[in-house]
């Protein structure tokens, strides 16, 4: 056995309560201070194969702007090369269950531990950050059966829990680097962080953006101070730029993850729900991005409070930190979805893998329907607007205490932040309506039979809340697509009685493309000769369908483009295209040339089969 003292001295930070601390001892001579003693014992006993990082993805080791280089994802992260690409795709699972991972190595690295809870009780986080309400959440708790406990990240001044790490590691730097200032790429969240510690600590602080972000994010960051560089159509042109800058000008590069400091300033998250709760927690449930957050929190508390569980939250098609604790090793995930753009990242950080392998009991997987019926929940328990990343902590513990029926616990979702792009509630209310489901109905081309439709429909007690038709000239039946408020065991008792009487009738609730593009399609149906659809994702800037379409040639025929703005950074839009045989592979090859996206819609699939009725 092996045993590791630690002394820390803090000054003005809330400890926690119930913790598995060995002492505390107060200093009378310092009122304001807590002198820390921990003993940890170690047994040396068996350990598990140990983690493969391939490549630094962050630059945290130079803090004059020296690391790879990127191609950045929403928040200034990078992709490291020597990685393996994968999709999204090759791991999926269902919401609330866990058990994926590689098994928790038995020996885990204490003694970084150890320096990452004396960095997280040191930090100077309070200096501009608050100690955010931990809140119950009543209509929750009682829909679940459980305290559903809500640490309300989204209240700090940037809306975001990412001030904290921010500001901890500039708040470190030496005076000399201070003067010369400080640099950042993103246009999320990290931005603003950035932006205000700058102002802060009186430093001057740029924020290198695409000249494709919107102007609400901009007009943001520069009310606190930032100067922002609107440069390139993309983050990955705006991060070597920002990289370019920190060289060429001696400008300090702040990673918004995968840095000690920050992670120790994202940290203080977890110490502060340890002194706030009462009582054992079962759960906390932690949205991951690069997974700065998820490492802070769970160092502490796997230290402090070894039973509690900690899990990390990514959307199913964001999935970079479940990949990675999968496989053993950091990958790069290629397709990664924008739902969530506050954790779209493609590839997480070097350290923030090491202690997730370490530490972290596993990543819950949660689609966008469950993270948009998150935002209302939010809304309905308090009157709270989160956006997608925020809201995805209490997604996961919905699902999780459902799928394993988890009842009469606490458990803590930590709700990151609140900067929603209001473009993007369509959506998000569209999406929320999980209770609701997708039908398409052939229906006669006679007097009456719309009537009788909809009178079969409202004597089973079913609602349609959308329904949308055109009168077919010189067909005998048309296409009725309609949306109820009816699913599982109701809505096949619904589909069973319309095929009963007549009305050929379709389930399409699960496919994106009708409920995207084909539902608000309907009229001049044709049966179109060669057609091939296409799923392709638009980055939402001036020119990218001029791009797409630059050297299309004069016999690909685009027989169908549908595309509705989302209010995120890309757009999924659906094209038809006339090809001869001959033609698909120089068609593929020129998609794959043109740089976006996408894939063809099999023909088997219930939206070709729905777009050729």
């Amino acid at each position: 056995m092996e045993s590791i003292l630690l002394t820390a001295t803090t000054s003005n930070i809330p400890l926690p309560r119930n913790s598995s601390l060995s002492s505390l001892s107060f200093s009378s001579s310092l009122p304001n201070q807590v002198s820390t003693k921990v003993e940890i014992r170690r047994s040396n006993k068996g350990t598990t194969k140990a983690p493969r990082i391939v490549a630094s993805s962050s630059g945290s080791k130079g803090r004059a702007g020296k690391g790879v280089s990127a191609n950045v994802a929403v928040d200034g992260s990078v992709v490291a090369e020597g990685v393996k690409d994968v999709s999204w795709k090759e791991l999926q699972y269902e919401e609330g269950s866990t058990g994926h991972r590689l098994p928790l190595p038995t020996d885990p690295d204490t003694e970084k531990q150890m320096e990452y809870i004396t960095n997280i009780l040191g930090s100077n986080v309070y200096d501009v950050a608050i100690e955010t309400p931990l809140q119950l959440a009543p209509l929750l708790s009682t829909q679940l059966g459980v305290n559903l406990w809500l640490k309300r990240e989204d209240s700090q001044q940037v809306f975001s829990f990412k001030i904290r790490g921010a500001y901890n590691m500039i708040s470190k730097l030496p005076e000399k680097q201070l003067k010369k200032g400080i640099i950042c790429a993103s246009a999320g969240n990290h931005a603003q962080g950035v932006a205000l510690s700058g102002q802060r600590l009186k430093t001057k602080a740029y924020i290198v953006m695409p000249t494709t972000t919107p102007q609400i994010k901009i007009d943001a960051v520069e009310r606190l101070g930032g100067i922002v560089d609107l440069y390139g159509n993309s983050f990955d042109e705006a991060q070597k730029r920002a990289k370019e800058r920190s060289e060429e000008e001696g400008l300090t590069f702040i990673p918004p993850f995968d840095d000690k400091d920050v992670i120790a300033g994202q940290g203080t998250v977890g110490m502060e729900i340890g002194r706030q709760i009462r009582g054992k927690i079962h759960a906390i449930f932690v949205p991951i991005g690069g997974g700065g957050l998820a490492s802070g929190i769970v160092s502490f508390y796997k230290l402090v409070y070894p039973d509690v569980k900690v899990f990390g939250v990514e959307p199913n098609d964001q999935n970079s930190m479940a990949q990675a604790l999968y496989r053993g090793e950091i990958v790069n995930v290629t397709d990664i979805g924008h739902f969530a753009d506050g954790v779209a990242v493609q590839q997480v950080g070097d350290e923030t893998f090491r202690i997730c392998y370490e530490l972290l009991d596993d990543v819950i997987l949660v689609k966008k329907e469950s993270i948009s019926a998150a935002i209302k929940d939010m809304f309905n328990d308090g009157r709270n607007i989160l956006e997608p990343s925020g809201a995805l902590s209490i997604a996961a513990a919905k699902a999780y205490c459902e799928y394993n029926n988890i009842k009469g616990v606490n458990v803590v979702a930590v709700t990151s932040g609140a900067n929603m792009n209001f473009d993007q509630l369509g959506q998000i209310s569209d999406l929320a309506n999980i209770d609701q489901s997708i039908l398409a109905t052939m229906l006669p081309e006679t007097p009456g039979s719309l009537k009788q439709l909809t009178d079969l429909i409202a004597d089973l007690g079913v609602t349609i809340t959308e329904m949308t038709y055109r009168f077919s000239s010189g067909s005998t039946d048309a296409l009725v697509v309609y949306k109820v408020k009816a699913v599982d065991s109701a809505l096949e008792t619904l589909v069973r009685q319309l095929n009963f009487f007549g009305f050929k009738t379709y389930t399409l609730s699960d496919n994106e493309v009708v409920r995207n593009h084909l539902r608000f399609m309907m009229g001049g149906r044709q049966n179109v000769e060669n057609e091939t659809l296409f799923r392709f994702t638009f980055p939402e800037k001036v020119g990218a369908l001029k791009h797409f379409l630059k050297d299309f040639q004069p016999n690909w025929n685009v027989s169908l483009f549908h595309h509705r703005h989302q209010g995120i950074l890309t757009s999924d839009v659906l094209i038809g295209v006339q090809l001869e045989k001959s033609e698909e592979k120089k068609f593929h090859e020129y998609a794959k040339k043109v740089g976006y996206q996408y894939e063809a819609i099999s023909q088997d699939d219930s939206a070709q089969v729905l777009a050729k009725l």
